[in-house]
């Protein structure tokens, strides 16, 4: 016989033949299904580990909001007569913990009063530590307690909790704030995402 020539297809040995066609596909599963496998935790583990908690945690604790009245007494700082202003405003008062939980220090730029009402978002910065305190003097029937102020430019150390309040001023009438339709505050710290708390 040449190598021209070629055998029957009666000789072939069918069976033989299908063996060795499937002799190897099981491992090619079992393989599939492996590498299936390992390619799903090398994900899973990226993920996880790519994931890391927020540097800062907090709460509200109390809102307060005060209506206020206020009338200008119609004399500028030199004593001259000056056309009196009236006005109403709402003294927002708000008790917050503050928890780091990073390993660095961070550091607290301000703090963002955010009332929405039905014309949009109206925002007030909390007023500094000695302006929070002068509230108090200057309004001493003021019915909200008068706990320690938050200072804005606080730095909190890693692990370190705080607690303080602090107060935002906006210019609206009792019925305007009891009308707003959300409310939260947004704390604003150096090098990291802000922290928007709702009470």
């Amino acid at each position: 016989m040449s190598l021209l020539q070629k055998e029957s297809p009666e000789k072939l040995d069918d069976v033989a033949l299908g063996e060795s066609f499937t002799r190897g596909s099981s491992h090619v599963i079992w393989a599939t299904i492996a590498a299936t496998v390992l390619v799903t935790i090398a994900i899973a583990i990226y993920v996880i580990a790519g994931q890391r908690p927020p540097a800062m945690t907090g709460e509200i604790v109390a809102v307060w909001a005060h209506p206020h009245h206020t009338e200008t007494s119609g004399l500028d700082a030199n004593g001259a007569p000056m056309p009196k202003e009236a006005f109403d405003q709402v003294l927002v008062f708000a008790e917050v913990r503050l928890h780091n939980q990073s390993k660095i220090p961070l550091y607290l730029l301000n703090v963002l009063t955010n009332a929405t009402l039905d014309d949009g978002i109206h925002s007030s910065y909390a007023a500094s530590q000695s302006d929070y305190d002068r509230v108090f003097i200057a309004y001493p029937g003021m019915p909200v307690p008068h706990g320690p102020a938050l200072p804005i430019n606080l730095t909190l150390d890693p692990g370190q909790t705080v607690d303080g309040t602090f107060v935002s001023s906006f210019r609206l009438t009792k019925q305007e704030w009891d009308a707003r339709k959300k409310l939260n505050f947004t704390f604003s710290f150096r090098y990291q995402p802000n922290l928007v708390l709702t009470p």
